[in-house]
């Protein structure tokens, strides 16, 4: 369970259920959850279409293949016992990520399409960006 502290509601289930697990004498993890930023959503959104437009693929088809898959398994990928099904892959969602994970993600792509032979610009790389945002406008249709 996962709660925002600087929210008052948050704060009180928070404090209810810490005083129940310590009644209890439960064995417990506490981790603090720093999710990706802004900047870098926008910044990753632009770099999976700049590849989906050199691969000529779709935004969804880049992010979970290349992205996640081909450029960051170790992340992303996890298995599921299915009762029916088996053994089943299953694709983290990225807004899961700690902004330290998405840094590293967004690294590993970077490195993945370099080998590819596809330049990514860097996030400091405004007007290189700027193009790219201009281009998927252009191909919406197709990405």
């Amino acid at each position: 369970m996962t709660y925002n502290l600087s929210r008052e509601l948050d704060l009180q289930r928070y404090l209810k259920r810490s005083d129940y697990l310590v009644a209890q004498g439960a064995c417990v993890e506490l981790t603090e959850k720093t999710g990706r930023t802004t900047r870098q959503n926008s910044y990753l959104h632009l770099i999976i279409g700049a590849v989906a437009m050199e691969t000529g693929v779709s935004l969804d088809y880049c992010k979970a293949e290349y992205f996640k898959k081909l450029a960051n398994r170790a992340i992303f990928l996890t298995f599921h016992d299915d009762k029916f099904a088996g053994r089943v892959e299953v694709l983290r969602s990225s807004k899961d990520l700690t902004k330290e994970e998405m840094s590293t993600a967004i690294d590993r792509f970077k490195r993945w399409a370099s080998e590819q032979g596809i330049y990514l610009p860097e996030p400091e790389d405004a007007e290189r960006l700027r193009d790219i945002e201009v281009e998927m406008g252009r191909m919406q249709a197709w990405l």
